[in-house]
């Protein structure tokens, strides 16, 4: 896309109700942007069900959750999940006998691995096997669900996979480089995109975090025009990112996260959502403002554009309110710091020179840089190092409304959706978050701040 389309429009909720399906593809772990959607369908009385991905044994065999993982994930969902494995990507996928992906990378060193040149004939053999191995398990799961839908419900398809990251100890090693190393242990991230290391990574990325989406889609026609026919409607969600409009210098500006190497997966999930929005059906990508999850943890920095929500509270008209979350991440700082310390840092990283380059969303997403990436690790840290500890962040209680106020976005927007992929940037989410704190019964709630722990 040439440009990022905002969405502006608080939307309420109009068609679904007590008793439709809410379908979460993607299995809930901890901390992460589903909480929010999920308890706008609990809310709105829907039916809760998810899948699995599965987990794998001693032997890399690929098996469902057995009773204690089961009755754990689904007191976490709230609601029934359909027990066949549907781990996406292919980094563990191989003929019989033959090595996988990830075993191909384990024989790569620290010495070696720009150098080392895969057998793509191969690799593609073990795509071939993957893709084969989850659209098989998505049939299957397509056939429970169709079974529980009857005439009348409106479906809610929620996608929420992603990643890919093979468990090999050279990347592992690598990336800790490129996503927290400075000075002399600063790593180029394009020498990764370069290598056949990062090709293979890139392939996955693109079968875990956007390809799942067409497959989601496809495979559920059937059960679309059914309930199509019957005068039922169906929707899709799916979480991007593609950086994100933030308040810098007094205006909203799109800004992003480097390197962010899932990029080209993620604009590849939004090419799906375009291809199925022209043949009418009705899928879209929202892509969300940063947010600290389990997963995003490894990008020392990502966090960092949260804390000008709070900038976005007070433009929004979010008065006592959003003064009120002024106060509690001031609270969080140790003492003999301030709000106005922490938001020093962030102006002059944003006013740096060095960042200036990383503001070209058609360039999205760049490579890393020396300079870029100390400036952005080395505020993080000095900000990290204001709190009184580390487990009680501005940026967790940041992230937790974020969370909140796309939960609200999506679905709200999703009754009567706009476009095939979507920006939530800080200013529809301030004001999203502003109508619900300002309402005379809940003003002065503190309600929204908490974690993303799921409950």
């Amino acid at each position: 896309m040439e440009n990022p389309v905002a969405l502006n429009r608080l939307s309420e909720n109009t068609v679904f109700r007590k008793g439709d399906l809410f379908v979460l593809f993607g299995e809930l772990f901890g901390r992460g942007y589903a909480t929010g959607l999920l308890d706008e369908a609990r809310k709105a009385g829907m039916e809760i069900v998810g899948i699995t991905v599965g987990r794998r044994d001693e032997n890399n065999f690929l098996r469902p959750l057995n009773a204690e993982e089961l009755s754990a994930a689904e007191s976490r969902l709230g609601g029934r999940i359909i027990n066949i494995p549907l781990m996406a990507g292919f980094d563990l996928d191989a003929p019989e006998g033959g090595p996988t992906p990830t075993d191909l990378l384990a024989a790569m060193t620290l010495e070696n691995w720009q150098q080392e040149k895969l057998d793509w004939d191969y690799v593609s053999q073990c795509r071939a096997i993957g893709t084969k191995r989850f659209t098989k398990a998505l049939s299957d799961v397509m056939a429970i669900l169709d079974g529980m839908i009857v005439g009348g419900r409106n479906v809610f398809f929620a996608h929420t996979m992603a990643g890919g990251i093979p468990k090999a100890k050279v990347f592992l090693a690598v990336a800790n480089r490129i996503y927290k190393g400075r000075g002399s242990r600063h790593m180029s991230s394009q020498m990764l995109i370069d290598s056949d290391m990062g090709k293979l990574i890139l392939q996955n990325f693109d079968d875990v975090s956007a390809n799942t989406y067409r497959h989601l889609i496809d495979f559920s026609a059937a059960i679309r025009e059914r309930v199509e026919a019957s005068g039922g409607q169906v929707r899709y969600t799916a979480y991007g990112y593609h950086g994100s409009a933030i308040l810098i210098d007094g205006s909203y500006r799109w800004q992003t996260y480097t390197n962010y190497t899932q990029g080209y997966a993620k604009m590849r999930l939004e090419r799906i959502a375009e291809d199925a929005w022209a043949t009418g059906v009705k899928a879209t990508v929202y892509n969300c403002p940063e947010i600290r999850t389990n997963s995003s943890d490894v990008f020392t920095g990502i966090e960092l554009p949260l804390i000008p929500l709070l900038l976005a509270l007070k433009k929004e008209n979010g008065g006592r309110w959003a003064e009120e979350q002024w106060l509690a991440c001031q609270h969080l700082l140790a003492d003999g710091f301030t709000m106005d310390d922490v938001f020093r840092k962030i102006t002059a990283m944003q006013a740096s020179e060095v960042m200036r380059p990383f503001y070209d969303f058609s360039a999205w997403p760049m490579a890393n840089s020396q300079a870029q990436a100390d400036l952005t690790i080395g505020t993080s840290n000095e900000i990290t190092a204001m709190h009184r500890g580390s487990k009680a962040m501005i940026s967790d209680h940041l992230s937790g409304l974020v969370v909140e106020a796309t939960g609200q976005l999506i679905f709200g927007e999703s009754s009567n959706p706009s476009g095939p992929v979507q920006w939530l940037n800080h200013d529809i989410v301030a004001r999203r978050l502003n109508a619900s704190y300002n309402q005379p019964e809940t003003a002065g709630s503190m309600t929204a701040s908490s974690s993303l722990e799921i409950a």
